[in-house]
């Protein structure tokens, strides 16, 4: 039986699937917790400086970030040389204007945790508090 259509031949209607993993990832990129636990997990596996989140973070939360980032918790330990990734950030709204959010963190073989509240001030998402798992 002959095929009906050519090889290789796609309707042109219907977006390819790496086009719709890269939407979705861009879509990704935008929301707040994702935004700030990618900041994040940069200070803290020492990738960036504590003062590239000046804007964006405030109180105990910069107090806790600049205490952390020198021990750069999320570095990968040993021989493991991968970088650190935030797998997963995600968030709950106990009411308007604040996000309490969490981040799983992949840093080589082990998968980490990291909590944080965000809150709306000056059309602007500020972090506010911060919490990892257990400290190494």
């Amino acid at each position: 039986m002959a095929p009906s259509r050519p090889p290789g031949r796609r309707d042109s209607r219907r977006p390819a699937d790496s086009a719709l993993r890269a939407a979705a990832h861009r879509a990704r990129d935008h929301q707040p917790p994702y935004w700030f636990a990618r900041r994040m997990l940069l200070v803290l596996s020492g990738q960036c400086s504590v003062h590239t989140l000046v804007g964006y973070i405030a109180g105990p939360a910069f107090d806790r970030l600049t205490a952390l980032a020198p021990t750069a918790p999320f570095r990968p330990c040993g021989t493991d040389r991968t970088t650190p990734a935030v797998l997963e950030a995600r968030g709950t709204k106990p009411c308007p204007g604040v996000i309490e959010a969490f981040a799983r963190i992949a840093t080589g073989s082990r998968q980490r945790a990291m909590a944080f509240r965000l809150e709306r001030r000056n059309n602007r998402w500020i972090c506010t508090a911060v919490e990892l798992d257990t400290a190494r």
